[in-house]
């Protein structure tokens, strides 16, 4: 079987380039072999890079029955565990599925909305006049509040406190391109000892799962729970046949909410606090919108601001926080873009490359929310999410915490770039962020009249 052309550099080095220069990388290939390539990459079976809307479109439409990409997230594994959605197919992810989306969607968001703004206020609150702070960090902070509360129904007492510490160290682990190697690379994923960067990492992510079998086990012992949070409701699920999750089950999908439910955003997050600040046209735009609302807002009526979501759509278009969806391995023959494949292709649709077409996105390196006012995009020319069956559960609560989170700090506060020279994305993990976190500034405080936001929503 003929494979598409692709870069014919070493595995190892494709490998070292996926990790210190993944854009870069990304871009320079599709110059040299267009819409459709091959990567080979140390660890990995050959990867059919796409990135043609029309491909994708096929890949992403298929029956699901014709992929699977559960198996394909295996660099996940550690994180997340045997039992989490990310790692399932056919018949068993769809009905985790259809377990895991309702809490996210819905009459529930109502209710997310008062405590995302709560929380926002929280945390902000302690800034002052002239103080610097890390806006990834800061966010990073009120997402996992909000994850916790939404999962947990509390992200209070000591506990949560050290729940929230350990996630947060974790994740750190793989901060850079270099530490994210080790998720990468199995040869590297050896417990040398608490010194040792894998073994550290062991023994933080035990002490998290001593704390969540804790909270699972506590819940069990409430043999009549009323609460709606997403573990009470995981709790009191059952399956076709009856039967209820089990606490491994029920620890590996709460891995899952809270690794994925947090990060990412606070990622999304922080590069949208830069754009913002970055242009300040963009910035006078988006605070005279949010000074049409008046003081007490619904959640759902900033939801609905078309420049707010303009603004949101274009951080996510620009550097969207996973380059790709998820990989699909082929279970039968397919033909696609005039080649041939056979059953266990991996196919790579690769989002950042489609939303960088020119001729999809005219001038794609330049921060334009106008653009998303003036047309419509379909699912396979901007898909930040994903598409098809494994598109994220949590699309629409991450856009609606992204918009209020924005809107509450923006009415409160006016910020600063500490530094106005171009951030660029780097790795963390298997995601994108930017570098450095992108520090800010405080510089000033808005009095109450002034607030949209004021008093938080009623």
């Amino acid at each position: 079987m003929k494979l598409p052309d692709g870069p014919h550099t070493p595995p190892l080095v494709q490998l070292i380039n996926v990790l210190l220069r993944p854009l870069e990388t990304l871009e320079e290939n599709a110059k040299l072999y267009g819409d459709c390539f091959t990567t080979r990459i140390t660890g990995f079976p050959p990867l059919i890079v796409v990135s043609h809307p029309q491909a994708i479109q096929e890949i992403l439409t298929a029956d699901s029955k014709l992929f699977d990409a559960g198996q394909t997230n295996q660099i996940l594994h550690p994180l997340v565990g045997d039992y989490s959605l990310l790692l399932m197919d056919g018949d068993r992810h769809q009905s985790q599925r259809r377990l895991l989306t309702p809490p996210f969607h819905g009459e529930r968001m109502r209710t997310y909305g008062q405590l995302i703004c709560d929380i926002t206020e929280k945390v902000t609150d302690h800034w002052t006049i002239g103080k610097t702070f890390v806006a990834r960090s800061i966010l990073q902070e009120i997402s996992l509040r909000v994850i916790l509360r939404a999962v947990f129904g509390v992200d209070e007492g000591q506990r949560f406190e050290e729940l929230r510490r350990l996630v947060s160290k974790i994740l750190d682990t793989f901060d850079s391109p270099i530490k994210s190697s080790f998720l990468f690379l199995k040869i590297l994923q050896k417990d040398l000892g608490s010194w040792s960067p894998w073994g550290r990492f062991l023994r933080q992510r035990e002490q998290v799962d001593k704390l969540i079998y804790a909270e699972i086990q506590e819940r069990r012992q409430q043999s009549h729970s009323s609460s709606e949070d997403i573990l009470s409701l995981m709790m009191s699920a059952r399956d076709g046949s009856g039967q209820t999750m089990t606490d491994q089950q029920l620890r590996d999908e709460l891995m899952t909410l809270l690794l994925a439910g947090h990060e990412t955003t606070a990622s999304a997050l922080a590069w949208a606090l830069y754009w913002i600040h970055k242009q300040p046209t963009v910035k006078e735009k988006l605070l005279q919108e949010l000074e049409s609302i008046g003081d007490h807002p619904d959640p759902s009526e900033i939801a609905k601001l078309p420049y707010l979501t303009a603004v949101c759509q274009e951080t996510l278009r620009i550097y969207p926080i996973g380059l790709f969806t998820f990989t699909r391995i082929l279970k039968s023959p397919l033909q696609l873009m005039g080649y041939n494949y056979e059953p266990g292709t991996c196919f790579a649709p690769c989002i950042y490359l489609v939303h960088h077409r020119e001729d999809i996105y005219p001038q794609p390196k330049q921060f334009q929310p106008e653009r998303f006012l003036e047309r419509q995009y379909s699912p396979y020319e901007y898909l930040p999410f994903g598409g098809g069956s494994r598109r994220c559960i949590g699309m629409a609560f991450a856009l609606f915490e992204m918009k209020l989170v924005l809107a509450n700090i923006l009415s409160h506060w006016q910020l600063d770039l500490v530094d106005h020279r171009p951030v660029h994305p780097v790795r963390r993990g298997v995601a994108t962020t930017p570098a450095d976190g992108v520090p800010m500034i405080v510089v000033g405080k808005k009095s109450p009249t002034s607030k949209p936001l004021q008093s938080v929503i009623s």
